[in-house]
């Protein structure tokens, strides 16, 4: 296990061995596991090829969800993409296909990387794969940046946390947003405290997201949200790479997530009460799904 208990631990050992943070997190696991850094590499590609797979599965026009109350979402906003009407262009129209689509094939039972959840886990994927086939990035840059999107998880787990139960959606799309952007700015050459900006932006700009399943099911607003928690990470990455400061620091920014989490109410926390989950709606979508209560 990584022995970092702080965003700034990270950025300063890897400017001190004057490598990147992905770098320094490879290196440090294979010595503590005892294993060849090609193979956890090769291991962290095929990571990454069941993120592949999980989208080309959620873009078929018949994905559906095993509740059946949603599906198609990744495949509508690919053709979407592909009119070329995409108010925020055809890139970002098909990051949003890549997040639907995971986000779906999750809720489809089939097989995710959950980066760091299950309802989180779009986001990192749109996120990469949008590099490497719409941008030009190398995949073994792209491989590699994974592991720093790891190294920053880890510090957030500890440091807060990343699951919607105890610390809200922040804690789940928002960690990764910033897990995301993180990595994202080391694909296009940023330093490694640019790495620790864009994940305090992101972070930032996920900060009091509720978790509020309907029907308790990671669909509604589930997989919507990851498409939100893409469109933060590409703009905090951008913002880190352009020179904007976060002002307050990552790990601040970390601790900060974690007060708020720990005072949002039990009814947002996943417990599918609150929220949209609580709406007239979402209360007849759940009886949809499960029946009444009582019956």
């Amino acid at each position: 296990m990584l022995t970092y208990q702080s965003i700034q631990e990270l950025v300063d050992a890897a400017n001190a061995a004057r490598c990147t943070i992905g770098e320094l997190t490879l290196r440090q696991q294979a010595e503590e596991m005892g294993q060849d850094e090609i193979m956890l590499l090769r291991q962290m590609d095929k990571n990454f090829a069941v993120m592949e797979d999980a989208i080309a599965f959620g873009q078929r026009q018949e994905q559906t969800s095993m509740s059946g109350l949603t599906g198609g979402e990744g495949w509508k906003m690919l053709e979407y993409s592909k009119r070329g009407e995409g108010i925020s262009g055809a890139f970002m129209a098909r990051a949003m296909s890549r997040a639907l689509a995971v986000a779906g094939c999750n809720a489809s039972m089939g097989k995710i990387v959950a980066a760091p959840t299950a309802g989180s886990c779009g986001i990192l994927p749109a996120c990469l794969a949008s590099l490497l086939e719409d941008r030009g990035a190398e995949r073994d840059a792209v491989v590699m940046s994974m592991f720093t999107a790891g190294a920053f998880g880890m510090v957030i787990a500890q440091r807060a946390s990343i699951a919607g139960a105890q610390g809200g959606c922040q804690a789940e799309c928002g960690s990764a947003a910033g897990m995301a952007a993180a990595a994202m700015v080391e694909v296009m050459g940023g330093t490694p405290q640019q790495c620790a900006d864009a994940c305090a932006i992101a972070i930032v700009n996920q900060m009091g997201l509720v978790c509020d399943p309907v029907a308790g099911l990671v669909e509604i607003p589930c997989i919507k949200r990851n498409v939100a928690g893409v469109m933060t990470a590409f703009s905090a990455a951008d913002m880190a790479l352009a020179g904007i400061r976060p002002y307050i620091p990552a790990d601040e920014c970390v601790e900060a997530m974690r007060e708020v989490g720990d005072a949002l109410p039990a009814a947002l926390k996943e417990t599918a009460i609150g929220g949209l989950a609580g709406t007239p709606t979402g209360k007849a979508l759940r009886e949809k799904v499960f029946g009444r209560e009582g019956d």
